[in-house]
């Protein structure tokens, strides 16, 4: 089976390097490999990169431009280009083993969609373990099924998924007015048509945790602001887990207009919040390889900072709308 592997990156010269190290190792077939590297206008070291990649691999590779810059554009510009019997798209800071395809194409047999556990990379100091607590808990960032090991079955989403190409060309190209939850929609329409996404728990890939609070704070209010705007046209490709921020930032915010009246359900909501604040800040501690000291001081602050973040980008998602056609 000849699998189309798509990356489509912007300003990925610092992690891109690891990937395609990766993708040399693959166990699988290079002949029936075909690399598609798209660049989104980055001002980096990014395209120079894949066009060694591409003059040294004994792959086939192909180098597009994106314009547009945003991903969904850039995944509808690697579907065009691809000429294979599957196609999968990684992101630039992911890191894959060398059977990650061999397997990925193993649990295709019977399957139109297989993807597996994508876990936070180690850390290796003390600094990034905080960031991967905040990456990897259910609490935080963690709460999709693909980011948790366990026994293979159908589950709503997907990362790094294997798409037989009849997939999308049922389902249509990936909608480029949605700048961050264009996935979801496409995991959706998937669904809608009639196909399941299949987990499997043998396919292992990691992705590295942004390094600075700035970046996940940055991530968070992005991936709020978007899903408040595709409510608008897709509503029904998220689930209840998506919408729980906005709900907890509203409710807080409510909670105080009626200090005047009353603290009691600002005193219960904060109450029943710290509860879960510091049950999963310990567990984070407890699971961290390292750092559990800093993990398990620093994460009850930062649990609530992300939640409001992403709550409130939500929320202002919600009042800046996209055109729906």
């Amino acid at each position: 089976m000849k699998i189309s592997f798509t990356i489509v990156a912007l300003n990925a010269a610092s992690v891109l390097p690891s990937l395609l190290r990766d993708l040399e190792r693959q166990n699988y077939p290079h002949d029936q490999i075909e690399v598609i590297l798209i660049d989104s206008g980055s001002s980096d070291n990014t395209q120079v990169l894949m066009q060694r990649f591409a003059a040294s691999s004994d792959m086939n590779v192909k180098l597009l431009q994106n314009p547009k810059k945003w991903l969904a554009s850039g995944c509808n510009l690697a579907l065009s280009a691809a000429t294979g019997d599957a196609i999968i798209r990684i992101d630039a800071h992911a890191h894959i083993p060398p059977d990650f395809l061999e397997k990925s194409v193993a649990a295709l047999n019977g399957q139109d969609i297989v993807g597996g556990a994508v876990l936070s990379t180690p850390p290796k100091t003390a600094r990034e373990a905080v960031y991967r607590a905040l990456d990897a808990s259910r609490f935080c960032g963690g709460a999709a099924s693909f980011r948790n090991t366990g026994k293979a079955h159908y589950v709503d989403a997907l990362a790094y998924e294997l798409c037989r190409r009849t997939v999308f060309d049922r389902t249509g190209p990936y909608d480029e007015r949605l700048q961050r939850t264009e996935d979801n929609d496409m995991h959706y329409r998937m669904i809608k048509a009639g196909y399941r996404l299949y987990y499997d728990p043998t396919i292992v890939s990691w992705h590295n945790a942004r390094n600075s609070l700035k970046g996940h704070l940055s991530q968070k209010w992005g991936n709020g602001v978007w899903i408040g705007r595709t409510l608008y046209i897709q509503p029904r490709c998220f689930a209840p887990r998506h919408l729980i921020p906005a709900v907890f930032a509203l409710s807080f915010l409510l909670c105080i207009l009626l200090i005047p009246l009353s603290v009691l359900p600002l005193s219960v909501l904060s109450a029943v919040y710290l509860f879960f604040d510091l049950l999963f800040a310990i567990q984070a501690a407890i699971e961290s390889p390292l750092g559990k000291i800093p993990v398990l001081l620093l994460t009850p602050f930062l649990f609530p900072l992300i939640h409001f973040t992403y709550g409130f980008g939500t929320l202002y998602g919600l009042l800046t709308p996209v055109k729906k056609t």
